[in-house]
């Protein structure tokens, strides 16, 4: 698996399980709201006790108002409930075309860094089901603030 960066993370994530999650996010992709930028994102996020959850952006005229595709997905699962997660796959394109990796922006890394260990969660980069790059938060995030410095 050379779209891999860094060894030993298929053991810690497998290859069906990342198919798996790269498919729950490529059917968000027609779902996403971009009439302004014509940019679709879509995520689908693996919580610890196995259960996926998928957004995907939606924009709005008032442009802060809007929400990228991670903390959609984000925002669901800690909405019912859930508190810690494993990774999250990521793809979106112009028009909904996946050409090239598309990483997360800085808030939403930092939504994710809320519910995590930097070092332990999984940022899947994906164009396809077999194309795909894999960071660790800490990676995307290094240095970053956590709940861990307020208390």
């Amino acid at each position: 698996m050379e779209q891999m960066m860094g060894r030993g993370r298929e053991k810690e994530i497998s290859a069906d399980k990342i198919r798996e999650l790269v498919g729950r996010a490529k059917e968000q992709l027609g779902l996403a709201y971009a009439p302004y930028s014509g940019f679709h994102v879509a995520a689908a996020l693996l919580s610890k006790d196995g259960r996926i959850y998928t957004g995907c952006n939606v924009e709005n005229a008032s442009y802060p108002a809007g929400n990228c595709a991670e903390r959609t997905a984000l925002f669901k699962a800690v909405s019912e409930g859930k508190r810690e997660f494993s990774c999250i796959v990521i793809m979106g394109g112009a028009g909904g075309r996946v050409e090239s990796y598309c990483p997360p922006c800085g808030i939403c890394r930092q939504a994710l860094r809320e519910f995590c260990r930097p070092s332990e969660f999984f940022v899947i980069l994906a164009r396809s089901e077999e194309d795909y790059r894999i960071f660790t938060l800490e990676e995307l995030l290094p240095e970053s603030f956590g709940p861990e410095a307020l208390i």
